[in-house]
């Protein structure tokens, strides 16, 4: 792993933009050939890349101003959340295993169900496709890439929100006003990972 590009020293006051190398292996679990996937990231370390569902983690595809609200609130009064990224104007909350399967059947008994925008949910079967862990640096000038993290993994075993805990963003996302969003798509906290970030 000698050739793997080393990012920039993270800044804890904002969201983490940059994979960590714990925060790769995660990832890279998702694959049957993560050793395959670790090569390509080295080699095309600024490139978009595709990762299975539903083995490590599902994948929920929201809107990109409902999901950052989403994010929001699972920061704001909730638990917070685990990996999110923004592809192609749709935020990527990455969340436990079966949580793909199972948000569907709990947003249908939900009266607040009918606000929530259509979501993609993304489980075993299922493929997404990730930003590149490690982009090219913005310049003043430059608007931000259609592919990024907002929040970026950076731990080996992170904790993802389950069906019970996006839900609950769901309906605090549905019942937000425009004033109670994110003032902007990066107006999300770090995550934190591993036993802090459980309920």
């Amino acid at each position: 792993m000698s050739d793997w590009p080393q990012p920039p020293a993270p800044d804890f006051h904002h969201p983490a933009s940059y994979v960590t190398l714990a925060g790769a292996d995660w990832l890279a679990s998702a694959s049957p050939h993560p050793r395959r996937v670790h090569h390509l990231w080295a080699t095309h370390p600024t490139a978009p890349s595709v990762l299975p569902c539903g083995t490590v983690f599902d994948v929920i595809n929201a809107p990109a101003l409902f999901g950052r609200r989403m994010a929001d609130c699972l920061w704001a009064a909730g638990p917070g959340s685990g990996p999110v990224a923004v592809h192609r104007g749709r935020v990527l909350l990455f969340a436990a295993r079966g949580a793909a399967q199972r948000l569907p059947a709990l947003l249908s008994w939900e009266e607040w169900a009918r606000s929530v925008p259509p979501l993609l949910c993304h489980g075993a079967g299922d493929a997404v496709s990730i930003p590149p862990l490690h982009p090219f640096p913005p310049t003043p000038d430059s608007a931000p890439p259609s592919s990024r993290w907002l929040v970026a993994p950076d731990v080996r075993d992170p904790w993802l929100p389950g069906p019970d805990v996006l839900l609950w963003a769901c309906v605090r996302a549905a019942r937000a006003t425009p004033s109670e969003s994110p003032a902007a798509p990066d107006a999300v906290r770090p995550a934190t990972t591993g036993a802090d970030a459980r309920p």
